[in-house]
């Protein structure tokens, strides 16, 4: 029995041949990719499946990554067992997800994700040019109106998850029985000439799943590719249908798009596909008032980030939000001191509102969105110098003075503050109390001393 049939029985189905071209397959010496770059987990797993009589293969960023000269961050396995099988083979092994059914492995500190062979859900596939007719197994799939899919664990062969994946590129199959490649599709062609092509109609494949279009985004800016012409055209009418996508998922997606150490080239890509106005709307908004000081504050944050993250510094999505929404924040603000509210009313409510309307489109944890707030009411009490001792042991103090930094840094014209703070944290305790200001009497009062005041005073009328 091949390993093609055993996925058939296990699943109750008989497998469906589909007529794509013969692999291109590389033997070891027409690839560089080497064991000793793959990690002995993932090593393990194939070996593993391999000898149970299963076929497995590492599969998507792995391989192409190894190809590119690049360091993978964790390996993707794609067998024909399916979840259950797979379970059955490691000790340390757990099925999870709804929408897809994978199983993650764990061995040491390593988790190597494996994932069964799945089919396409549509009527019909088509591959640079050549259309595939085929027919459509319904075992555990499911889409919503739009077309985008909703369930997938349709189990397939290894011909039908190719079409499943997204990009040529992410289509490259790594077996270690015999260390080939398998491609069934270009990939190693589009590979060479350093370009992202979709798998199939662009158009179907990003309302299958909206977030491909962040996913073709992330990975041209990563890799340094670009996104083929037809890939690339249905991205901007159809990024829209980012709306539709769970605020939670969305964020998970901010993340990878920003913290990679490529959010300047990110952002300005989603922009020229009008993405960005499907993530941060009231941002985009005030963006299109062409205030230059708002533009300058959203690139210098990500060229910030990005140059954290190649020294190897510590970047919190916190300090990114709070610039990224500052200039929503800011409408707000000034639409609450036209109201008569204190200033510090004013940026409470502002701040408030602001992270409320954003959550409705991408989720913000209460871990990043409570240091937000705190730095952006930080920017009120930082030119309140005369409470300089205290504000600068405060635990929010370094992010908020940097982020007086970046606002200068930007264009804002705030008279020197960020010196005067950068001044008064080199000096050393005299020189500090020598530039506290006094109050308008010439002196400062402790506590202790404003009460005897307070005390003569009443006496005195007594």
């Amino acid at each position: 029995m091949t390993s093609s049939d055993t996925t058939a029985k296990s699943s109750g189905k008989t497998p469906i041949s589909l007529d794509l071209p013969s692999p291109n397959i590389l033997g070891r010496d027409q690839h560089c990719i080497s064991r000793k770059n793959i990690s002995s987990a993932c090593l393990k797993v194939l070996y593993t499946l391999n000898d149970a009589g299963y076929q497995a293969y590492i599969v998507g960023g792995g391989v192409r990554d190894l190809l590119l000269g690049l360091h993978p961050k964790d390996f993707d396995v794609a067998t024909d067992a399916t979840p259950e099988q797979v379970k059955a083979e490691f000790r340390h092994a757990r099925i999870i997800g709804r929408r897809f059914r994978i199983v993650h492995v764990t061995l040491g500190r390593e988790i190597i994700e494996v994932s069964t062979f799945r089919a396409t859900n549509t009527d019909s596939t088509e591959i640079q040019g050549d259309k595939l007719a085929r027919k459509v197994r319904h075992l555990e799939s499911a889409h919503s109106n739009n077309g985008m899919i909703l369930r997938d664990n349709v189990y397939g062969t290894l011909e039908e998850d190719v079409m499943r994946r997204d990009f040529t590129v992410n289509a490259l199959y790594y077996t270690v029985r015999q260390f080939q490649i398998h491609d069934y599709i270009n990939g190693i062609s589009d590979l060479e000439k350093r370009q992202l092509r979709m798998i199939g109609d662009p158009e179907v494949r990003y309302k299958e799943d909206p977030v491909r279009i962040l996913r073709a985004i992330r990975l041209a800016t990563k890799l340094d590719f670009t996104i083929e012409p037809g890939t690339a055209a249905p991205m901007k009418p159809l990024a829209y249908t980012l709306e539709s996508i769970p605020s939670a998922r969305l964020f998970d997606e901010i993340l990878k798009l920003f913290f990679a150490g490529h959010a300047r080239r990110t952002y300005l890509m989603l922009k020229e596909h009008h993405v960005f106005q499907y993530l941060f709307p009231e941002t985009a908004r005030e963006l299109e008032q062409n205030n230059p000081v708002n533009e300058n504050l959203l690139l210098n944050a990500f060229t910030s980030t990005d140059n954290r993250i190649r020294e190897l510094k510590s970047v919190t999505p916190a300090f990114l939000l709070a610039a990224i929404l500052w200039p929503a924040m800011q409408v707000r603000y000034r639409k609450n001191l036209s109201h008569k509210m204190p200033p510090m009313v004013a940026m409470h409510h502002a701040a408030q509102d602001t992270i409320s309307a954003q959550v409705s489109r991408i989720s913000i944890p209460k871990r990043f969105s409570i240091p937000m707030r705190e730095i952006w009411e930080f920017q009120l009490r930082l030119p309140k110098k005369r409470r300089a001792h205290q504000l600068v042991t405060q635990k929010r103090f370094r992010a908020a003075y940097d982020f007086i930094l970046l606002r200068e840094q930007s264009g804002e014209d705030l008279e020197g503050l960020g010196q005067w703070w950068t001044d008064f944290q080199a000096a050393d305790k005299t020189q500090r109390d020598g530039m506290v200001p006094t109050n308008t009497k010439g002196r400062r009062h402790s506590k202790s001393s404003r009460r005897r005041v307070k005390s003569s005073s009443v006496n005195n009328q007594r």
